[in-house]
C-alpha cells in the first residue's frame, strides 16, 4: 500500500486480478490498449496520447453519451511494472491546469501464478472534490474499469 493515505482526500480501490502485472502495465502505458478498458462501457475513448516519461503527456478524450470530454495530464512517476502516477493538475510542458481534479496512483503487486494485486488511488485537493468524485460513482466506475482491464488483459496472455 502507499503511505500517507488521507481518508478525506483519497479514494482507494484494491482488487486481485487474474493477469500478470507486466501485461496490466502494458495496457496502461500503450495507446493502443487504453480504448479497450479505460472508461466504463458504453462510454468510449476516442483519442489517446501517451508519452511515457515524467512530465510526458497522458491525454485521453472520451465520448460520454455523445458528449466529447478531453482529459489532459502528465505522468508524475513511472516505475515499470509496479507504479504509475499521473495527474490532470498539469498538462504537457508543466502547464498548470485551470481546474485540476485529481492525481491517480496505480500500484501493481505481483502475487505469483499470473495474479496481480491492483490498487488504484484517486487523490484529491479537497474533501469536497473527493466527495464529489465518490458521488459521481468512483467505486462503481473504477471497479468496472478494473473488470474491463482484467478481461482485456486475459485476452492478451
Amino acid at each position: 500500500m502507499i503511505a500517507n493515505l488521507d481518508p478525506d482526500l483519497d479514494l482507494v480501490l484494491t482488487r486481485e486480478i487474474n493477469a500478470p502485472r507486466e501485461i496490466l502495465y502494458e495496457c496502461w502505458t500503450q495507446e493502443r490498449h487504453i480504448p479497450n478498458f479505460f472508461v466504463p462501457k458504453p462510454h468510449k475513448v476516442t483519442a489517446c496520447k501517451i508519452d511515457l516519461r515524467v512530465g510526458g503527456a497522458f491525454n485521453t478524450t472520451f465520448d460520454v453519451g455523445g458528449t466529447e470530454m478531453a482529459n489532459n495530464g502528465v505522468w508524475l512517476e513511472v516505475v515499470a511494472n509496479e507504479k504509475l502516477v499521473f495527474t490532470d493538475g498539469y498538462s504537457e510542458g508543466w502547464k498548470p491546469a485551470p481546474e485540476p481534479f485529481m492525481t491517480a496512483i496505480i500500484l501493481l503487486e505481483d502475487l505469483g501464478a499470473g495474479r496481480t494485486k491492483y490498487t488504484a488511488i484517486a487523490r484529491h485537493r479537497s474533501k469536497e472534490t473527493a466527495e464529489s468524485h465518490k458521488a459521481m460513482g468512483f467505486y462503481d466506475g473504477w471497479g468496472t474499469v478494473v473488470d474491463q482491464l482484467e478481461a482485456y488483459a486475459r485476452g492478451l496472455k
